[in-house]
This record gives C-alpha cells, structure tokens and sequence, in this order.
C-alpha cells in the first residue's frame, strides 16, 4: 500500500514510521524542513517540504497514486481541507484525518471522513476512570 501522510510531528513521524515497519511505502508532506529528523535517517520514503494545501505539493508526494492519506497536521482546519481535498479530488480510497475538537469531529465522521479525535478519546477514558472509580464505592477520602 502507498501512503501519503501530512504533518510530520510527533504523530505523522510516527504513522510513517509504523506504516513503513509493517512493509509499506510512505512519502511525507511537512512544511518545515527539520521535521524530517523525526523520520529518522534510514527513512525509506520521500519527504516533501511545502504547504499540504498546495496541489503542487500534494502531487509531488504522490497523491494521484496513493491507496491511503493521513492528515495529521496539528492544524483542525488544514486537516479537513486536505482530507477532503484527497476524498473528493484525488479519490483516495482510505482517508483519515485527526481532529482535535469533539464537534467538528463527529461532524465531519457524519460526513463520510475517518476521523481520529485524541481530545475525544481523552475525554472518554478519563470519565471513563472517574465513573469507575466512583461505582467502585469510595468517596476518595
């Protein structure tokens, strides 16, 4: 599988990394040149330095050929731009995009993205704990 992953910080790097461990060939979009350290320097893959929101860039890294596109930019509004830019433009088959706020997250999953929302997931376990914690019969004192 060809993978085009954008945003090349702690998640991005990682997503590539993990990708290309499991046999995959990756190429990896971050606007900042040094992000390729967190790559590593035996990384397979392309590493394209521009803005993802540019068609130049997104071709450069081949998205006209890529089976799957992960956004992971630390920017909401630049995630769902370009994931819905590799959906409806390129016809991506597998896109998945991290949304950071809970609402538009499940807005956009209403509208056909995976979406992956560590704020919700955040949210989820702590209640999660809490409740737990709570039924287990303690008053904490």
């Amino acid at each position: 599988m060809f993978v085009v992953v954008v945003g090349c910080g702690r998640v991005g790097a990682q997503v590539a990394r993990d990708l290309i461990e499991d046999g995959h060939d990756v190429n990896v979009i971050d606007h900042n040149p040094e992000a390729l350290q967190r790559l590593g320097g035996d990384f397979p893959g392309e590493f394209i330095q521009g803005p993802a929101l540019e068609v130049t860039v997104l071709e450069a890294a081949g998205i006209t050929r890529a089976d799957a596109f992960v956004a992971a930019t630390n920017g909401d509004n630049t995630n769902l731009v370009i994931a819905q830019v590799a959906r409806d433009r390129y016809q991506v088959e597998c896109v998945i995009v991290r949304v950071l706020d809970p609402a538009r997250a499940r807005l956009y999953a209403e509208k056909g993205l995976v979406t992956v929302c560590p704020t919700r997931t955040a949210i989820e376990r702590m209640s999660g704990a809490l409740r737990e914690f709570a039924a287990a019969g303690t008053d904490g004192r």
